[in-house]
């Protein structure tokens, strides 16, 4: 089994960094606090015009014909429109498939975010918040939403899998990003007592989960967990023969890489990868088949640093308002990074690419570097991403 496939980030679970336009008029960072902030009706349609407009059937179209092969669709916990005061999304998922099928592309459900959050990040729809794991009421309300996914869509032809969680934190990773002060929590007692999620509690969850989804779920389709940011913790997991075709989930992002002491140079990422991605997820796919389900071709934690004063690897590549100083120098280094990293996802089981499309005018006069490369459509047209066309 190999998959090559893109993320549809941001369409049904919102994150405001890519449509901060939504976001006008209130002080919200996380789609919890948007409707908060909001009249219902101005927050209504704001949603569904969003909705409509952002991925179309020619998005579907566009994305085969980059070469794709999968749809990783992050969707949230009130997708059935059962949460207030959030809006429901199934129509669109429904949509979704509908178009997937059409041409010929598969579809895998991400749930992306959990109540009272399971990572504490704003894309986990509530900034600094992360005590679902302490809730069994919450724990059960997700296992509901899988079971009804599972039972909506497990035998349509374009489901390639469900995916049980994305980025369940555990402690490691909690403690790398400094969470709490990474992404402050609008209302602190909401947020006391957060703290990560156990490998204990997560390895008891995604049995519960898989039993609830496979119900329904035929067992050609794949269940998916995510490895919490500990890639090399779940040798001996789910070893017994009911657990057939599950697949292990690793988010590999290049920022992680330089949080833990990776230089900001070509030569340096590039020994990264080898030496971490790559030995790792071989490793790994004697146990599960693996995919790195979220990556970027270049992404730095000189992001929101002026060019000038960073030291990436892109300095003197992009100005500080984005406008290209070298187009080909720059077409060399990305390219050379998303070979290695490509590289690294052919050891396992294949991957899917954050994201297929970005605002890119409503972050381009910040500053950051490598904020073009979270378009894939940009680095496909660009030549930076080695896409079949």
């Amino acid at each position: 089994m190999k998959v090559k496939g893109v993320n549809l980030g941001n369409w049904l679970v919102l994150e405001k960094w890519m449509s901060p336009a939504l976001f006008e008029g209130t002080t919200a960072e996380d789609e919890y606090h948007l409707p908060r902030q909001l009249s219902r009706e101005v927050y209504e349609a704001r949603i569904k015009i969003h909705r409509s407009e952002y991925i179309t059937e020619r998005d579907f179209v566009s994305v085969k014909d980059m070469g794709m092969e999968a749809v990783r669709i992050p969707v949230p916990y009130f997708i059935f429109g059962d949460r207030e005061p959030f809006i429901g999304c199934i129509q669109e998922l429904d949509k979704a498939f509908n178009w997937a099928e059409k041409y010929g592309l598969e579809v895998l459900i991400d749930l992306h975010t959990a109540p009272m959050g399971q990572n504490g990040f704003d894309n986990g729809g509530i900034c600094g918040v992360c005590r679902w794991s302490q809730c069994p009421e919450e724990v059960e309300f997700v296992l509901s939403v899988l079971e009804r996914l599972a039972k909506r869509y497990g035998t349509r032809k374009g489901l390639w899998g469900i995916e049980v969680l994305n980025e369940p934190i555990t402690e490691h990773a909690w403690k790398l990003m400094d969470v709490p002060n990474r992404y402050p929590a609008a209302e602190p007692e909401m947020a006391e007592g957060s703290g990560p999620n156990s490998l204990e509690f997560l390895r008891d969850f995604y049995c519960r989960a898989y039993d609830r989804i496979r119900t329904y779920l035929p067992e050609e389709k794949y269940v998916v967990i995510h490895d919490g940011f500990e890639l090399l913790a779940w040798k001996d997991f789910m070893r017994e023969e009911k657990y057939v075709n599950v697949v292990l989930d690793t988010h590999q992002y290049l920022m992680m890489a330089e949080a833990e002491g990776c230089a900001q140079e070509l030569d340096a990422y590039r020994d990264y990868i080898e030496a971490h991605y790559k030995k790792d997820i071989r490793e790994m796919q004697q146990y599960f088949p693996v995919i790195c389900g979220e990556w970027c071709l270049f992404n730095s934690l000189a992001c929101g640093c002026d060019t000038k004063g960073g030291q990436s690897v892109l300095n003197g590549v992009e100005g500080s308002s984005g406008e290209h100083l070298d187009t080909e120098e720059k077409k060399r280094i990305y390219r050379a990074v998303a070979e290695a990293q490509m590289d690294a996802w052919n050891q396992g089981s294949g991957y899917f690419y954050w994201s297929y499309k970005l605002l890119t005018d409503t972050v381009n006069d910040k500053g950051w570097i490598g904020w073009d490369s979270w378009d894939l459509g940009r680095c496909v047209d660009f030549g930076w991403f080695p896409a079949e066309r």
